[in-house]
């Protein structure tokens, strides 16, 4: 529980938000987050990437009516060089990342604080809960539910509460990301010496490296309390999806190499399966000896995705409307079209994955440099 607490006793709270081109939710989400419970949120920092549409004019509105709310440019346009940009400007004592495609609770940041307090730990955050507005995306919100879809990370899990090796998002001591960038080669812009806390090197998995970085410095440097609510919007199409998915294979392989004593498993499982069904196929066209039943293990494989898919929905059909479905009522997606596009999705994400951790392998292989 967060301890009764006046402003001046209570840890002071930065709120850090990566945008670009988010005229659409970033008014309501800094309005959500102004409207906060805690007693000592001293600042929302919004750092723009260089927004087409008029994300910047609506942040720039906001911040004439309160101060909290600032504005800094991204000329690097990634989240990661947003974040360390914020960092850079911060003066909270703590940092709470967000996400401008996501939904939080109204007690989101009491509940933050207070797991971090009550944890001990480095970074803190809730689960990743998946909701959807659109029949695509319904679809994938559903996979996220199925092992499929998720790997098993504990930060899909609603009902985890326990120490884990990454978190969704995150709530930062601002004291010790600076610490973690003291051994790093800083960079200078506009005169503010900025920190390398999340690394620039890769557009995406930067969160899941900067926890490698925490796991270093304590094995129970990561935290996922159930208190913590937030809801994510994942792709809304296919195209987009892959494209997601092969940025995460490119971003896993790159922290691999990175801090190769992490276990990160469950991030190299479908690198490694799709590899090992690659392998027995060359073996098998190879070796005339060799009759591996190559054509049952095709078969179940295409199935297994639409019969956990069916599964998945079936099971979630009593509660879909309730936990996931935030779209119009009317135009609730029928549950073929979920089950299809939630095997769409399914098959995609560890396709894609495996693509971009095996383009990044031999492009880091080929050209020697480890960087996106």
């Amino acid at each position: 529980m967060l301890p009764e607490c006046i402003s001046k006793t209570c840890p002071s709270v930065t709120v850090a938000i990566p945008t670009y081109n988010e005229s659409a939710c970033i008014k309501k989400l800094i309005e959500n987050f102004l409207a906060t419970n805690y007693p000592n949120l001293i600042e929302i920092i919004v750092a723009d990437g260089g927004s087409t549409d008029n994300t910047q004019d609506i942040v720039k509105e906001i911040s004439q009516h309160n101060s909290k709310v600032k504005l800094v440019t991204n000329p690097d346009k990634i989240q990661s060089a947003g974040l360390n940009l914020i960092l850079a400007v911060a003066t909270g004592d703590i940092i709470i990342r967000a996400d401008a495609h996501s939904d939080y609770a109204d007690n989101y940041v009491e509940k933050c604080v207070a797991a971090l307090l009550d944890s001990q730990a480095l970074n803190v955050g809730g689960a990743q809960r998946f909701v959807a507005k659109e029949s695509f995306q319904a679809g994938v919100a559903i996979a996220s539910k199925s092992f499929l879809g998720s790997g098993g990370a504990k930060y899909r899990d609603p009902k985890y509460t326990g120490y884990a090796d990454t978190v969704y998002l995150g709530c930062f001591w601002r004291e010790i990301l600076l610490e973690i960038s003291s051994n790093t080669n800083n960079k200078n812009h506009n005169k503010i010496l900025i920190p390398n806390v999340f690394d620039t090197s890769q557009i995406t998995n930067q969160d899941a490296e900067l926890n490698q970085k925490l796991l270093k410095k304590s094995s129970q440097a990561i935290y996922i309390s159930s208190d913590i609510k937030v809801w994510y919007y994942p792709r809304k199409n296919w195209k987009s999806l892959w494209v997601q998915y092969f940025k995460y294979g490119r971003g896993r392989y790159l922290t691999s190499i990175k801090h190769p004593e992490g276990k990160q498993l469950r991030g190299k499982l479908p690198f490694f399966a799709i590899s090992f069904l690659i392998l027995i196929s060359i073996i098998d066209f190879s070796v005339s000896r060799v009759n591996l039943p190559l054509q049952e293990i095709y078969i179940l494989g295409l199935l297994l995705p639409f019969v956990e898919s069916l599964r998945i929905n079936l099971q979630l059909q009593p509660i879909f409307t309730q936990e996931i479905w935030r779209g119009n009522p009317e135009q609730i997606p029928p549950l073929i079209l979920r089950w299809i596009y939630c095997s769409i999705a399914i098959l995609t994400m560890p396709l894609a994955h495996f693509s971009g951790y095996g383009y990044q392998l031999l492009r880091c292989k080929i050209t020697g440099i480890v960087t996106w």
